[in-house]
């Protein structure tokens, strides 16, 4: 392969600089520049980026930001008109289900760029985006408030309220970390060289691209599974792996007597031998 071969850096260089561009279409570009350069750990980043993570999938520490959870009460009194009430809550408010898939103030952000760019773009102040099983939840919290004597209090919604200067700041680091890519091929190409090759690819792609998970650990890009929903309000959902279940206990009691049992059996071999000699 010669460094003709890889072509595009020129595109998404203007495309990354330019901030009145779409964010979606420089990640285009950073797609089609990674297929010339067989590049397959780019390709899936920028493609993960464009149309959502699948739930299945841990997400990058820059798509987790932290936001309050809302709740929206309606009042039905006899005779009255409904009257609905937004509330920020605290998480011990929340069911103890939705605790226990630890649903709290921080809220993961799948969504593809462009539809994060959409719902921005209609949005005043605030994102709305519902955890996984919301409706679930609002009405265990309704049946939590008619036990308490609020009998004609419901819960309707429940959601993260995210500030929309949190989801424009992790468009911008998206873009800032290609325009990081961008540098870091162009400092690795030598005076004269007009386009990259594989292995300044590569590398740049390690230096700009090295994402890492939740709790700090590398982070590994594979394909994708799935396509993130699309919406047009500046309210989306979010879906996220169930968690595990876990095995009863006659299962790891089985599994422990028969992890003895073979322990035992190999002994039994070992004192069989030794006797024979």
């Amino acid at each position: 392969m010669t460094t003709s071969d890889v072509r595009g850096l020129e595109q998404l260089e203007r495309a990354v600089l330019d901030d009145t561009a779409s964010l979606a279409s420089a990640l285009r570009q950073c797609l089609m520049l990674a297929g010339y350069a067989h590049h397959e750990e780019l390709r899936a980043w920028a493609l993960k980026e464009l149309e959502g993570y699948p739930a299945a999938d841990e997400l990058p520490s820059y798509r987790k930001v932290p936001a309050p959870l809302e709740a929206e009460f309606v009042v039905n009194l006899p005779g009255y008109s409904h009257q609905v009430n937004t509330q920020r809550i605290s998480v011990h408010r929340l069911p103890q289900s939705a605790r226990e898939r630890g649903i709290g103030e921080s809220a993961p952000i799948r969504h593809g760029v462009r539809e994060l760019e959409a719902l921005i773009a209609i949005s005043d102040r605030t994102v709305h985006l519902s955890p996984p099983g919301s409706a679930e939840y609002a009405l265990e919290m309704t049946r939590q408030q008619q036990q308490s004597g609020q009998e004609f209090t419901d819960v309707t919604s429940l959601y993260w309220a995210i500030a929309k200067p949190s989801v424009e700041g992790l468009l911008d680091h998206i873009r800032t970390r290609l325009t990081q890519f961008v540098a870091e091929v162009r400092a690795a190409m030598p005076a004269g060289q007009q386009n990259p090759d594989p292995n300044q690819i590569d590398s740049a792609a390690q230096q700009a691209l090295n994402i890492t998970g939740g709790d700090g650990s590398t982070f590994n890009i594979s394909a994708p599974h799935a396509k993130a929903d699309r919406g047009g309000t500046a309210s989306a959902n979010v879906n996220e792996p169930a968690p595990a279940t876990p095995q009863p206990w006659w299962h790891r009691t089985s599994v422990i007597w028969t992890a003895v049992a073979a322990v035992a059996t190999i002994a039994g071999v070992i004192a069989t031998v030794i006797v024979a000699k």
